[in-house]
């Protein structure tokens, strides 16, 4: 089977322990809203966050969802200047019998402007997702 990542990312409001856990729960279950994920087939998860959070690693939000079973890991993002502040990256590795070209890529709040072409939008009922690719 093979295995396909699926890119998302948010912000947190402030530096705390609440608000990365909540912005980084919407944000995994936007993705598994958006493509009928099941933890089961997640392999791993990579989350990422600018130096100016700090105060609790995102992965905790993906254990309170009940992800006990997969894989995670936390590193901090480069220092680049004018880069979106208070920003959770998240790279999902997931085993699926899906063509590239039908994993949904999610981007909330602020950090839409990374990828506006993949952005959410409205209730997290549906995302847009990277332009049709040759399956052959």
């Amino acid at each position: 089977m093979p295995v396909r990542g699926i890119r998302g990312a948010t912000v947190a409001t402030v530096d705390t322990p609440e608000a990365i856990r909540g912005a980084t729960r919407e944000l995994l279950l936007a993705l598994t809203e958006a493509n009928q994920l099941r933890p089961a087939d997640v392999a791993s998860v990579i989350f990422t966050v600018t130096p100016d959070l700090s105060a609790e690693a995102p992965a905790r939000a993906a254990r309170e969802l009940g992800w006990d079973d997969t894989a995670l890991m936390c590193v901090a993002e480069m220092a680049v200047p004018d880069s979106l502040p208070r920003c959770i990256r998240v790279l999902i590795h997931w085993n699926t019998e899906r063509w590239p070209d039908e994993v949904a890529h999610v981007y909330l709040h602020a950090a839409q402007k990374l990828r506006p072409d993949r952005a959410l939008r409205g209730n997290h009922s549906a995302a847009c997702t990277s332009a049709v690719s040759p399956k052959g």
